[in-house]
């Protein structure tokens, strides 16, 4: 039996992983995300927000997200290179159950970085912050059936594949059919 678990939000703080630094967005990074993947109508295909057109919606995008930072429930990372500092996409929390002990975790990387692993080595980083961190029961993540490469993702990071819905969400393919994955408290292996 579920026992209500309360989340103690911490907010959006630093992540480090082998490769990567997960931190907030600065408006310094306008220019990389902008170049590397908020303009690219491949790297938006499967997302729930457009392609951005000019470097000026960038710019409100993440003056947006800064605005957020001060609410403690406020989960959003800029993905970068940690050799380099390069932001190479983003990650965050686009769901907060807060009566279910839950986030749902939305992801992006620029397609230079597609299939290097950078996407599991975020969302492990993130899923480990959820757990560890903030005392979430639950973590999930979705992905239009016709991506599925970031199901592979969510595998890889432990995520049980849990359903379809079907025409349950709309992106810049419109209405699409959405496969769910999740993973547990009780199925996350501290220290691993």
């Amino acid at each position: 039996m579920y026992e209500r678990k309360t989340m103690e939000h911490k907010g959006t703080e630093t992540l480090e992983t082998k490769r990567l630094i997960l931190r907030k967005f600065a408006l310094s990074d306008t220019e990389a995300a902008f170049k590397n993947w908020t303009s690219n109508d491949n790297v938006t295909k499967f997302l729930r927000w457009q392609t951005h057109s000019d470097i000026s919606v960038t710019v409100e995008y993440i003056k947006y997200l800064l605005g957020k930072y001060d609410k403690p429930d406020s989960y959003d990372w800029v993905i970068t290179l940690k050799e380099t500092g390069e932001p190479i996409g983003s990650i965050g929390a686009v769901d907060i159950r807060d009566e279910l002990g839950a986030a749902e975790i939305g992801y992006c990387i620029g397609e230079n970085w597609w299939r290097q692993g950078y996407t599991s080595e975020a969302l492990a980083a993130v899923i480990r912050f959820f757990f560890e961190e903030v005392g979430a029961n639950r973590v999930w993540s979705e992905h239009d059936v016709n991506n599925p490469n970031s199901g592979k993702v969510m595998l890889k990071c432990g995520m049980k594949y849990e359903g379809t819905l079907r025409q349950a969400d709309r992106n810049n393919t419109g209405l699409c059919d959405t496969a769910v994955y999740g993973i547990l408290a009780k199925e996350y292996n501290i220290g691993v």
